[in-house]
């Protein structure tokens, strides 16, 4: 098995020393799993296309940085939307998540939460993603809305598709359009781009993380895209964050971004190309790292874009 489960009830995946097991209420903690807030990099992978599409949108309107009210509203949403999403999604994947080592003490599958109170916590936080999005404009709220379609269909993918991650990655990109949109109010070429962009490089991180459960989709017949890739999945990887550090730089041309921008757009592709080269096939702690390490990638563009934004007004 690719996962270990831990005696105090956490799954395998989970941070350890992380501050909903030392600091929150007891009763509190299966629901706080329930929304990954003891995993965050959920929602910072989901957050930084958010970042990127602000920093793009503050470099094509002249800007000197992103809007920070934007970046705020967009930080609150993604967590509560990562923590709506992975409610949905457990709630439909509990008689999967059971017969996987990694994923068998969710707070579902292994009782601690009932699935009627996991239903009421998904509403409660998808109402506070409401509120959220009802604070950018029309047409910004209109483009987000359209989001919850990749949502709501994305648990079932993995059971007829061979590629669940690239309905995956429709949703976890959307913030690529959502930036651009609040500035604008419209999608213009640069922001698609940087939303084909960021779908490339979903599917890329989110085949890494499948690598971890091989073993065990194998066995549940769960589909994944490093189940299709099998003994080439490194290769498959590599294309697609080569893709992504592509369409980056045509969405940078696109916006009229500098030199620092671009310099921004090739540390992630460098970045990008050192986890193709670290990625082993059956390693799954090393894949999970590396999945993680997607954080600091995203980080690295929007501090590229943003810089970009920041020197052009100030020369």
């Amino acid at each position: 098995m690719n996962g270990t489960a831990l005696d105090d009830g956490r799954p395998a995946d989970s941070v350890s020393g992380h501050w909903v097991d030392r600091l929150a209420p007891r009763p509190w903690r299966p629901y706080l799993r329930l929304a990954r807030i003891d995993r965050p990099i959920g929602w910072w992978l989901l957050l930084l296309p958010c970042w990127w599409s602000a920093a793009l949108a503050a470099i094509a309107a002249d800007q000197a940085f992103p809007d920070p009210w934007h970046c705020l509203l967009f930080l609150i949403g993604a967590v509560a939307m990562r923590g709506a999403g992975s409610t949905y999604n457990d709630l439909a994947d509990r008689d999967l998540d059971a017969q996987v080592e990694r994923t068998r003490l969710r707070p579902l599958p292994s009782g601690q939460v009932r699935p009627r109170h996991a239903a009421l916590f998904l509403v409660i936080q998808a109402l506070i993603g409401l509120a959220v999005l009802l604070q950018f404009n029309a047409e910004a709220v209109i483009i987000g809305l359209c989001s919850l379609l990749p949502v709501a269909i994305y648990p079932f993918m993995k059971r007829v598709m061979p590629l669940p991650q690239a309905v995956l990655g429709l949703a976890f990109a959307w913030g690529a359009l959502m930036g651009w949109a609040a500035v604008f109010a419209r999608l213009d070429p640069p922001a698609l781009l940087l939303y084909a962009g960021a779908l490339c490089w979903v599917i890329g991180y989110d085949t890494i993380y499948a690598v971890q459960d091989i073993e065990d989709d194998e066995i549940a017949g769960i589909r994944s895209s490093a189940r299709l890739f099998g003994r080439h999945v490194r290769l498959a990887v590599g294309i697609c964050y080569a893709l992504a550090a592509i369409f980056v730089v045509l969405a940078a041309r696109g916006a009229g971004a500098g030199f620092i921008g671009y310099l921004g757009a090739a540390a992630f592709a460098g970045h990008l190309a050192w986890q193709v080269l670290s990625l082993r096939e059956r390693d799954g702690r090393g894949a999970l790292a590396l999945f993680r390490a997607n954080r600091d990638a995203g980080l690295i563009l929007f501090v590229g874009f943003t810089a970009d934004a920041l020197l052009r007004n100030l020369f």
